[in-house]
């Protein structure tokens, strides 16, 4: 299915599989670190607008939006690992593919949505499966509710990220999330400054932006001179075309529910140290993430440049891609450590000040943890982002899941475990937790890529 050059997806072809390499990935990856950098942004403002409330609304936000991120990896897992499998095609040029795998994503997502809106009276019992604190269950039960029903509506808008990023269309996706944001920071602070509602009203905020930008996600999707467009005649759950987009995508659903999951028993783990130290662990995730996340940005941007490589034939532009965005990553994560470290002492004032004055013990435990997790996390996990890019654009999903197993379960929990049964030590320990387990993240990524690259280049006989 041929296409002529006046196509806006063809001309991106052709840019991403012949222009330089720095440039490609700087024009992909740069909207998609920033949409992610802002994404975190906007989770760190909500919760600061919850400290507004009271320091026990941030940690019911922190500890229970990650419950509903758990539920929501299914989602993502599909939506990455069959975006790959959609730049695989798009890369070789098969549009008549590219809309048939498009098509079966977002049918595969509607079982989803079918499937979860099903299990929403059932939450509270999720709540107290996931061992949630009692005191955070009876704050944030309805917030919950609500945050699960919106995710029906994150699954599609996933989805639809996850099409638009394969066909190299990242300023799209960094505008509507703009968008997004500003609505959702101004419905929030609407909420919680004008009318002090509770940290429902916030929820309600998240729920109404995530459907507009379905909506527009919609539009979109159905555009009839598109090759990514939607098509009910297309949709094919033939397992000739399902597989393939299941078979990459599984290990990566079962990675990021299974990491999620982890990060929910280590919130519970916390939770012995006090439900501040859980609300202060969410929002230094928060504050590292603006800059780990927009690693991954690149990372997101760099595999979908690497399949599509890999698809037209062309694997020595697929290990240009790997060396550019290492040192990519490399340089924005350190401007990122600088950054976090200076203004760390301002931020945690502004967290731990509601309306009963400032909280000192709670911002003396978010600096605690913050030192350790930025110094661990943010030039750590960028070499580790950059690896695993190459990795997801081979497809090599299963080798990324026993990473991130090993990343959560070997050197997070465990280590935890160790610190909070032999050593006197309190909520520092968490920090050291999180600058531990992202370097030895980093540092095994790094030993199995090479025998990936090893490979690689023999059977594709490069020097």
């Amino acid at each position: 299915m041929k296409r002529a050059s006046a196509d806006p997806d063809e001309a991106y072809r052709s840019y991403a599989l012949q222009e330089n390499m720095g440039k490609v990935l700087l024009r992909t990856g740069t909207p998609l670190a920033f949409y992610q950098a802002l994404n975190t942004l906007f989770k760190m403002l909500d919760s600061l607008m919850a400290s507004h409330i009271n320091a026990e609304a941030v940690s019911a936000v922190a500890y229970l939006s990650q419950i509903t991120i758990t539920v929501s990896a299914v989602g993502m897992g599909l939506s990455m690992g069959s975006s790959l499998k959609i730049s695989e095609a798009y890369g070789a040029g098969d549009y008549a593919l590219v809309k048939r795998r498009v098509s079966t994503l977002f049918a595969m997502v509607g079982l989803l949505d079918m499937i979860l809106l099903s299990g929403i009276p059932f939450t509270e019992k999720l709540l107290k499966a996931a061992r949630t604190p009692e005191e955070l269950i009876a704050a944030g039960s309805t917030y919950f509710n609500i945050e699960l029903a919106g995710l029906a509506i994150a699954f599609f808008n996933n989805a639809y990220i996850a099409v638009e990023r394969a066909r190299g269309n990242t300023k799209r996706i960094f505008r509507l999330n703009m968008i997004v944001i500003v609505i959702k920071l101004a419905f929030t602070a609407f909420f919680v400054y004008v009318l002090e509602s509770g940290i429902t009203m916030i929820a309600i905020a998240s729920v109404a932006s995530q459907a507009l930008l379905m909506l527009m996600g919609l539009r979109h999707i159905r555009k009839k001179d598109s090759s990514f467009q939607f098509s009910v005649k297309s949709i094919c759950l033939h397992p000739k075309t399902v597989a393939p987009m299941l078979k990459i995508s599984f290990p990566l659903i079962v990675e990021k529910v299974a990491f999620s999951a982890g990060k929910v028993i280590v919130n519970s783990m916390c939770s012995a140290y006090g439900t501040l130290t859980v609300g202060a662990l969410g929002i230094c995730n928060n504050l590292t993430g603006i800059f780990s996340n927009a690693q991954s940005g690149y990372q997101e941007g760099c595999a979908a440049i690497i399949s599509q490589n890999l698809g037209a034939g062309k694997p020595e532009r697929a290990l240009e891609a790997l060396k550019k965005v290492f040192v990519i990553n490399l340089v924005f994560g350190s401007a990122g450590l600088i950054i976090s470290l200076l203004s760390i002492n301002s931020l945690s004032y502004l967290y731990a000040s509601s309306s009963n004055g400032l909280q000192v013990e709670f911002r003396d435990i978010i600096r605690n943890i913050f030192r350790y997790d930025a110094l661990g996390t943010i030039i750590p996990w960028g070499i580790g982002a950059s690896v695993m890019a190459f990795m997801y654009g081979l497809g090599k999903t299963k080798k990324i899941l026993v990473i991130n197993v090993c990343r959560l379960f070997l050197f997070r929990i465990l280590l935890l475990w160790l610190l909070q049964h032999f050593t006197t030590l309190g909520s520092e320990s968490v920090g050291i937790v999180m600058m531990a387990s992202n370097s030895l993240t980093a540092v095994l990524a790094c030993i199995l890529v090479v025998f990936d690259i090893r490979s690689f280049c023999e059977e594709n006989r490069l020097g």
